[in-house]
């Protein structure tokens, strides 16, 4: 099975601390990476995850609130600094656009590569981006300034050839690819072996959906239903619903409701508020609506 899992390089929220960064995360789909926001450290945390500079190609910015996005400009000067020649692309709300060229303007002039800017709209439900691996959708949230989360779909890979049979009938390997996508085989005598006699299928496509800051919303349930691992913002306690709603923002208990409601396979819970030292109080309330719920931490990986 191909690679689809998930690196968090920061799960802290706005205020700073001593025990995490700031948002963000790589998805890795195919040995593509894709970075989800890109808080301050991102670089660091790249370095200490082993990832690849060269293999990031897609930045996606869930809202422009500093600790989502004040790691980019570094990210990017970085790779100026290291010789990168292929287009980074950055998908994010279009206010930001002007603030980046501004920004790439002042830091980054000379540079070896095009930064294109791809405006996303954060308030409908929408295909923004897709290759051979994936298919990328915005998710709309409600935070204190437009912002919205990402669905990652993988798409579809090819059966699997049975290699038993393909030398049972002594077929030649410039055919194995036509067989792959769908071909029936007929012999030198004329007779037609089936194509799901010569091959086992593809395993299932994986999903992973991705929700920022944002207050509870049970409609989410529409767009990230049976995914296989949800990340949610869990800012706050239940206890602390009076903040979490003045501020916008979920409870571990909210998105452990929400990943119950959707049928997914698994939750990540992560953007810790500041206050709390000890957080596996967070994973504790979420875990009393939905048992299969982790912490996310600074560089953890998750195996999709």
């Amino acid at each position: 099975m191909e690679k689809f899992e998930l690196t968090i390089l920061g799960c802290g929220s706005a205020l700073p601390t001593t025990r995490h960064f700031a948002t963000s995360q790589v998805l890795n789909i195919r040995e593509k990476l894709y970075m989800i926001d890109c808080g301050e450290g991102c670089q660091l945390q790249l370095r200490r995850a082993k990832l690849k500079f060269s293999r990031l190609n897609h930045v996606f910015i869930s809202h422009l609130h500093g600790d989502h996005c004040f790691g980019l400009i570094g990210l990017i000067s970085t790779f100026g600094l290291l010789g990168r020649t292929s287009t980074l692309f950055v998908h994010a709300p279009a206010a930001f656009e002007p603030v980046l060229q501004s920004q790439l303007d002042f830091f980054c002039k000379g540079l070896d590569f095009r930064v294109e800017f791809r405006p996303v709209d954060t308030t409908r439900h929408a295909l923004i981006y897709e290759d051979r691996s994936v298919s990328v959708y915005t998710l709309p949230l409600r935070h204190r300034i437009e912002c919205c989360g990402f669905l990652f779909k993988e798409k579809a890979t090819l059966p699997h050839i049975r290699r038993d049979m393909i030398d049972f009938y002594r077929i030649p390997v410039c055919e194995i690819n036509n067989i792959k996508n769908g071909k029936d085989w007929v012999t030198e005598e004329g007779i037609t072996v089936a194509n799901h006699r010569l091959t086992t299928p593809p395993e299932p496509q994986r999903s992973f959906a991705y929700c920022s800051d944002t207050c509870y919303l049970p409609e989410l349930s529409n767009y990230v239903n049976e995914v296989d691992l949800l990340f949610h913002e869990a800012t706050f306690l239940h206890e602390d619903l009076k903040r979490a709603q003045e501020t916008f923002h979920t409870t571990a208990l909210q998105a452990a409701t929400l990943a119950r409601d959707s049928k997914v396979k698994k939750l990540c819970i992560g953007h810790f508020s500041a206050r709390y030292e000890d957080e596996s109080l967070l994973l504790k309330e979420a875990k009393s609506i939905f048992k299969q719920t982790i912490l996310a931490h600074e560089n953890l990986t998750i195996k999709i």
